[in-house]
């Protein structure tokens, strides 16, 4: 009996979080503001392909457009449409690192739009190794922006309540869990040389 009861309950929670998820998902694609756990801290996403969306998150962490942003995926493929492949070997070490919290600085496309690449001609990229933001990627059907919730020059928030806290009604739609417990965000690496940025 007891058994059965865990097992009910079980199945209820992953319809629930299949809920969520699907909701979270729907929002992106009607051209929300979302944010979810990541690796470290919560992270800000929309459809980078909206211009309308891009620059409302902008505008919600009073973010320069000329700073760029951040690509996340759950697959290599949901981030070709924005970025050219390197040398053979560059890209082997690249894909060694992911899924793994190592964002790479690559050759945007020339198609990528400029609120995405900001005043750059690079655009940064991951494939998350988070289960939840990875979960959305593929919901979603593509790649999502992703930087830190918070206002610019504020500590990141590490819960769903501190990015509230910190966003307000400006926010659509908060996909809770928890993050992946880094004690940093994600460092930032040139795709040419390796060299790390951040």
């Amino acid at each position: 009996m007891q058994t059965s009861s865990a097992a009910a309950s079980a199945k209820g929670q992953d319809a629930a979080a299949g809920f969520r998820l699907a909701l979270a998902a729907h929002w992106v694609a009607c051209g929300s503001v979302v944010a979810y756990p990541t690796e470290a801290v919560y992270g800000l996403g929309c459809d980078p392909w909206d211009c309308i969306a891009v620059r409302r998150l902008l505008a919600l962490k009073a973010r320069p457009e000329g700073k760029g942003l951040i690509l996340i995926a759950a697959a290599w493929l949901q981030l070709e449409p924005y970025v050219r492949n390197l040398d053979p070997e560059r890209m082997a070490a690249i894909h060694a690192t992911w899924p793994g919290p190592v964002t790479w600085l690559l050759p945007a496309r020339p198609e990528t739009p400029r609120w995405l690449t900001g005043d750059h001609a690079t655009l940064a990229v991951r494939v998350t190794a988070h289960p939840l933001a990875a979960a959305l990627c593929r919901r979603w059907g593509g790649a999502l922006v992703s930087t830190s919730a918070n206002r610019a020059a504020r500590p990141p928030a590490r819960t769903a309540l501190g990015v509230r806290l910190a966003l307000g009604v400006g926010l659509d739609y908060i996909l809770s869990g928890p993050c992946g417990g880094a004690a940093r965000v994600s460092s930032i690496r040139d795709g040419r040389t390796g060299a790390v940025l951040r």
